[in-house]
């Protein structure tokens, strides 16, 4: 039996490898390769047509090119790719964009594993897949009932406050008492969220917003 092919987007190499080595005990399903961003994704599908997979199991942030705006690419040039969001954002406003970019599911990663199995097999069969919350949501969004506001945790707000000082990613790390990586994974979350491309972005949103005064 043919198997249809996975590619999973994780910039975390141990969830990757994880979710490679469950997706490839589905019968119906083997994982082509991983990548740890956007960019490199792009770059793998544009080298052979071999690499363009059925499905791909998309992380939204991720640093160099997000979830979001890679979605969006790929569904624009590869329409016949099954794109599922695979996250630990549960807000509405990312669970949206993700949507609108072109994603036909969203899962996050504490899923049990025959519900991604069953999700997998739906796309590819159905062309969606959406849990009843999302489904919901989507409701909501539709009969404008959900407003796309930003939500930021307590340590977004955090990381948002000390990104307005003069202090280097590595300091703020330090005082925060995170791995630099982690707080990275903050900076490019807030990106997305904030719909803004660098630290001076940050920097005005968060006084817009009042989250930091002068």
């Amino acid at each position: 039996m043919k198997k249809y092919s996975v590619v999973v987007v994780d910039d975390h190499t141990l969830l990757s490898q994880a979710i490679q080595s469950m997706v490839d005990t589905f019968n119906e399903f083997t994982v082509l390769y991983t990548c740890k961003n956007g960019q490199e994704l792009l770059d793998m599908i544009a080298k052979s047509a071999d690499n363009i997979p059925n499905v791909i199991l998309m992380d939204v942030h991720m640093p160099i090119l997000n979830g979001i705006e890679t979605t969006a690419i790929v569904t624009q040039n590869y329409p016949s790719v099954h794109v599922m969001a695979l996250s630990v954002e549960d807000d509405d406003a990312t669970i949206l964009k993700m949507l609108k970019a072109g994603a036909i599911g969203y899962l996050l990663k504490d899923t049990e594993k025959s519900v991604l199995e069953k999700a997998m097999i739906e796309i590819v069969e159905n062309g969606f897949y959406h849990t009843s919350n999302v489904t919901n949501l989507l409701m909501k969004s539709i009969n404008g009932l959900v407003e796309e506001e930003i939500t930021l945790k307590e340590h977004e707000i955090t990381f948002l406050k000390l990104a307005c000082s003069e202090l280097t990613y590595r300091e703020i790390a330090q005082q925060m008492c995170l791995s630099p990586k982690t707080v990275d994974g903050y900076r490019d979350a807030l990106f997305t969220k904030c719909n803004v491309k660098n630290r001076v972005g940050l920097v005005i949103y968060a006084i817009k917003n009042k989250i930091y005064t002068v």
